[in-house]
C-alpha cells in the first residue's frame, strides 16, 4: 500500500507527536509515503507566516521533505481535480483540500488525515487516519 500525507499529518510528523503517526511512518517502506506538492506549499506558507523560529522550522521542513518525497502536481491531479469539482459542486471546502484529494486519487495513493470528514465525499478518495484522535 501507498500514501500520501495530508498537511496535519506532516504537522504531526514534524512536532512528533501523537507518537502513533511516527510509529506508523517508520513501519513503511522508503518510497511508499508520500506528500502532495500542495501540502508541500501549505507547510511553506505556514513557515512564512507563522514561523517563531525561522531557522528551526526551515530545518524541519526540509527534514521532512528529506524522509517523505514532495509529489508533483501534474496534469492527471488537474484532470482528477476537475472531476471532483463536478461531482461536489456545492462542497464548500478549502480548495486546498480538494487539491490535494484529487491528487491522492489521480496516484492511486491512500490518503492520510487527521480530518476524515474534509475528504468524504470525495470519489475515489481512500482514507486511514493514522493519528486517531480526530
Amino acid at each position: 500500500m501507498k500514501y500520501m500525507l495530508d498537511t496535519n499529518i506532516c504537522i504531526y510528523l514534524i512536532q512528533k507527536r501523537p507518537p502513533e503517526v511516527l510509529k506508523r511512518l517508520e513501519q513503511q517502506f522508503e518510497g511508499d509515503v508520500v506528500m502532495s506538492a500542495i501540502t508541500y506549499a501549505e507547510l511553506r506558507a505556514g513557515l512564512e507566516i507563522k514561523s517563531g523560529d525561522r531557522a528551526r522550522d526551515e530545518a524541519a521542513l526540509r527534514a521532512l521533505a528529506a524522509r517523505i518525497p514532495v509529489q508533483a502536481f501534474d496534469e492527471a491531479g488537474a484532470d482528477a481535480y476537475g472531476i471532483a469539482r463536478k461531482a461536489l459542486p456545492e462542497r464548500r471546502r478549502d480548495a486546498m483540500d480538494r487539491l490535494i484529494a484529487a491528487h491522492a486519487v489521480s496516484l492511486d495513493l491512500v490518503l492520510v488525515t487527521n480530518n476524515e470528514a474534509d475528504f468524504r465525499d470525495y470519489p475515489g478518495i481512500r482514507m486511514e487516519n493514522w493519528a486517531g484522535v480526530g
